[in-house]
């Protein structure tokens, strides 16, 4: 299946460290070779990179991994492709608009016996894949729930982790989810987390021979959670979702969750 990876931060924070390390399961240590993207939000405004090539090979991922690009909110996808063509159009992740906000999808997992099930009406994907589908849906099903923005932005969220949940009845659906300001983590069955602030220290990617400490690149105030489909570093204490579980990111800490008993 394919990889996840997204970042919550509380000043705008690159993610080149995590982002090389993601980069090598596109070909080199996994066989997510279908293509890749990224999206990073600047404000209400955000840049997507995506391509068909693995992202071993990719010289726009190259381009990311040595232009160090800052934001607050980040998701990126490595692709193994089992719904659609290798095609952009069909390359993660997803976005649409919603309340003068720009929404950013990715999806790691496959769903059956979804086409009577899932029928937007208002947004409609692009693509051939369940992802996409499941995202229109998604979204229409919010747009349904809040005809106005929700005053507190939290019981949109929770809404949708309840919404993708229920997805994952028809297969896998590991999720990611964000406005730029918050970011919903669904998992299915493979999801991660970490969050590192002071007093940081010193990470060492499993994928690649690289290692960064933290001490030097961040400040004190500084506050940061990625969120991984498998653990990124094998030096730091990452925490294990469960099926069914969510968490909900603002400003780079934990600020809402669902862990089923």
């Amino acid at each position: 299946m394919c990889e996840l990876l997204a970042m919550s931060a509380n000043v705008p924070t690159d993610i080149v460290f995590s982002f090389t390390g993601l980069v090598e399961r596109g070909g080199v240590t996994g066989p997510h070779t279908d293509g890749w993207g990224i999206t990073f939000y600047d404000g209400p405004g955000n840049r997507t990179f995506r391509d068909c090539q693995p992202s071993c090979r990719s010289e726009v991922a190259s381009l990311i991994k040595e232009y160090p690009i800052k934001s607050k909110a980040v998701i990126s996808h490595i692709r193994q492709a089992n719904r659609g063509r290798v095609s952009l159009e069909n390359t993660h992740p997803f976005c649409r608009e919603l309340w003068g906000r720009y929404w950013t999808f990715a999806h790691n997992g496959q769903l059956s016996n979804y086409t009577d099930k899932l029928k937007p009406k208002r947004f409609h994907p692009v693509g051939k894949t369940d992802s996409e589908l499941a995202f229109c849906y998604l979204m229409d099903r919010l747009a349904q729930r809040f005809p106005e923005k929700p005053k507190d932005m939290r019981q949109a969220f929770r809404f949708m982790a309840n919404e993708a949940t229920a997805l994952g009845t028809l297969g896998v659906f590991n999720m990611l989810l964000t406005d730029g300001r918050y970011l919903l983590a669904v998992c299915s069955n493979n999801l991660c987390w970490i969050t590192r602030k002071a007093p940081f220290g010193e990470a060492k990617l499993i994928d690649t021979d690289m290692v960064i400490d933290f001490t030097s690149e961040t400040n004190e105030t500084d506050i940061v959670s990625v969120i991984a489909t498998r653990p990124l570093t094998h030096n730091e204490q990452w925490h294990t979702m469960v099926p069914g579980e969510w968490q909900l990111f603002k400003d780079g800490l934990p600020v809402a969750a669902s862990r089923p008993r």
